[in-house]
């Protein structure tokens, strides 16, 4: 009895959060068709607090992450007049897609601290254990990565897309490219002051292959020989219409 109650003691002398996300999304499901071209996703919730509200201005940083993959990176340079690749490095966990909106300038709503503990930025959201001795310069493979796929549009650096009124209101909205990964991916919301976040919220959207899309992708992982002998069909057929309409258009 006396471990229980110094137990309750304990729980009502922590402080409550002054601060709380209730977010909304304009879609928690993202479905990939045959003729899909990508889509948006609107993230927008409010600030509910239990006092008022501070002086201290309140900044909001909103991520997305789709599931996270290992990737090799090479290094090509020109040996004997050709180029080859010389040099690898092996990235244990980076993001299939990553963006990072924020209220303002990243470097001034959250510290290098925070920043390292939550694993908000984009550097920060990818996990590289280490690179052989031999590499030299090894963090420019990871920032060739980032480079990479921020020209493909899966890593974005939104920075000051998040709209906040009042110190209440936010919204954003983020461009989700058509090569997505199926999986879920993560949102995090993160309330910060003066760098450092008070307050955080995480759900997730589910994005899958549905329709004729789903179809032919479990064709080819179910029935890997009856999809490629299919592919093979359609590639003659296709090529037997071309060289048809062709001979056609010449004999007209």
């Amino acid at each position: 009895m006396r471990l229980a109650g110094a137990i309750l003691l304990c729980l009502l002398a922590l402080p409550l959060a002054a601060e709380q996300v209730v977010l909304g999304l304009s879609a928690d499901r993202v479905k990939i068709t045959a003729t899909f071209e990508g889509s948006e996703v609107l993230v927008f919730g409010a600030v509910k607090r239990e006092t008022s509200i501070p002086e201290t201005p309140l900044e909001v940083i909103v991520t997305i992450a789709g599931p996270s993959r290992p990737v090799t990176v090479r290094r090509k340079e020109r040996v004997l007049g050709i180029w080859a690749n010389t040099d690898a490095v092996h990235v244990d966990a980076a993001p299939t897609f990553y963006a990072v909106a924020t209220s303002g300038p990243l470097d001034k709503v959250l510290t290098e601290v925070e920043d390292l503990r939550h694993k908000i930025s984009i550097p920060r959201a990818i996990r590289s254990v280490g690179a052989p001795m031999t590499v030299r310069n090894a963090q420019k493979f990871t920032e060739a990565l980032i480079r990479i796929r921020r020209d493909e549009g899966a890593y974005q650096l939104l920075e000051g897309a998040v709209a906040l009124d009042e110190q209440t209101l936010f919204r954003t909205s983020i461009d989700m490219p058509a090569n997505l990964t199926e999986g879920d991916y993560l949102t995090r919301i993160f309330l910060t002051r003066e760098g450092r976040v008070v307050s955080q919220f995480q759900t997730s959207i589910d994005v899958d292959k549905v329709g004729l899309e789903r179809w032919l992708f479990d064709l080819s992982r179910q029935q890997p020989l009856l999809y490629g002998l299919m592919s093979l069909a359609i590639a003659i057929a296709a090529g037997w219409g071309a060289s048809a309409a062709f001979r056609a258009f010449r004999q007209s």
